[in-house]
């Protein structure tokens, strides 16, 4: 990274003195965050103390060698880019990463605290969302209970509870609500089929009553797309505005914060939304038409 580090600043253009100026200045910044002084640096970066006060000098008009600014860089815990103005953040790249990528637990159900303090986190941007399964917040709480109670016990009631507090703190929060699912989910359920076999058709019957209202009361902040996954696919994601993207894969959620992966998958939401067969307007005749087939 430091090899090339003349190259990349002929990319940027800055007046010699200002980017001198920059780099005296943050090298400041950092020595003083770091509880250090210009002896103390000197000495764990083998750099020769005169060195050290010549750059820190007011009117320092050259910048140090590679060497120099990598051996700070280290020293003082920050990235070299940083201290060259090729970088807005101070943290080294590993650093970076390890904030920009976690690694969470992800329960079985909506009881995770987790999931609600990104949603009040995003409070104010639109929140995108493709589903594992049908939208737990958007559950009766017979289906609920058919769902979760042979897994968690007594914590179904937990998921009852939490799924009715992600529904309350969506009718009243700033963000609007974008929810993308494949055709086939909605038809399994109807019908009963796969995932949803054993599902008695008057609890099945209650849960498109219950969609039909919401769509009608919620609309357009809860916004329901439907698309063919024959066509399309996508692994169950939550897009919260700019700031977090996130990837259900089964006992964890893999959470991206840097700029260009939550703009990554915004654009695959953007493309579902699209390409869906049904779009948000039409959702509540299609929900119509399939609760008429369970009639």
């Amino acid at each position: 990274m430091l090899g090339d580090f003349c190259h990349r600043m002929l990319e940027i253009p800055m007046d010699k003195r200002h980017r001198a100026a920059l780099f005296r200045s943050r090298l400041k910044i950092a020595i003083d965050r770091a509880g250090s002084n210009q002896s103390d640096l000197a000495r764990r970066s083998n750099v020769d103390r005169s060195t050290i006060s010549q750059i820190l000098r007011d009117d320092a008009a050259r910048l140090p060698n590679a060497q120099v600014v990598g051996s700070c860089a280290e020293v003082l815990g920050v990235s070299a880019d940083w201290l060259l103005g090729l970088a807005e953040h101070p943290e080294t790249a590993a650093e970076l990463m390890a904030s920009a990528l976690t690694l969470t637990d992800a329960p079985r159900a909506l009881i995770d605290q987790q999931i609600f303090d990104w949603h009040q986190e995003a409070n104010g941007y639109k929140i995108r969302h493709v589903p594992a399964a049908l939208p737990d917040m958007l559950k009766t709480n017979d289906v609920l209970e058919w769902e979760y109670g042979p897994h968690l016990g007594r914590t179904a009631s937990q998921a009852i509870t939490a799924s009715a507090n992600r529904l309350a703190w969506m009718r009243q929060s700033g963000s609007d609500y974008e929810i993308a699912m494949p055709l086939y989910e909605i038809d399994s359920f109807v019908e009963g089929t796969g995932y949803y076999a054993g599902l008695p058709v008057s609890v099945r019957a209650q849960q498109m009553d219950h969609w039909l209202d919401l769509s009608s009361a919620l609309y357009p902040r809860l916004r329901l797309y439907l698309f063919d996954a024959r066509r399309l696919y996508s692994a169950p994601i939550t897009v919260f505005g700019p700031l977090l993207a996130v990837i259900y894969v089964g006992r964890n959620y893999l959470a991206f914060r840097d700029t260009q992966r939550v703009r990554a998958f915004s654009d695959h939401f953007d493309h579902l939304v699209r390409e869906a067969r049904i779009s948000a307007r039409d959702v509540p005749n299609h929900l119509a038409s399939l609760r008429r087939s369970l009639a």
